[in-house]
């Protein structure tokens, strides 16, 4: 599947605003269709712009589907336009923001856990 292909998948994925007892606040929960579901755990390439995390562990990154003015943090988009990769190893070259770049891994859906992005990529690694 084309990596732009990934992102439109991704787009379709409705959300439902529910309460989370741990946190005393609202969250958006996922819904995520069949074809999504058919995907999991099933390797996948994703290409998007980096966006840096402030994060001690150099193996985590963020894909945004838009640039960073643009993107869920920044910008107006929601959180269907943003994934979390957790490579096998760290980039084995300095990423600079906004940088595009492709990244295969295994698709995890998270439709729970408020502490971690809808869409992550597992075992990934940078291809381009």
């Amino acid at each position: 599947m084309p990596p732009e292909r990934l992102w439109e998948l991704f787009s379709t994925t409705k959300f439902t605003e529910k309460y989370n007892r741990t946190h005393g606040l609202y969250f958006y929960y996922p819904n995520f269709n069949a074809q999504l579901k058919g995907l999991e755990g099933k390797p996948v390439e994703l290409q998007g712009f980096y966006i840096p995390l402030d994060l001690k562990q150099n193996t985590t990154i963020i894909l945004s589907k838009y640039p960073m003015a643009e993107c869920f943090f920044c910008g107006g988009s929601g959180p269907e336009s943003v994934a979390m990769a957790h490579l096998k190893v760290p980039p084995s070259r300095k990423l600079k923001m906004d940088q595009i770049i492709k990244v295969r891994g295994i698709l995890q859906l998270n439709a729970d856990d408020v502490e971690e992005m809808t869409f992550i990529l597992k075992n990934a690694e940078i291809i381009n």
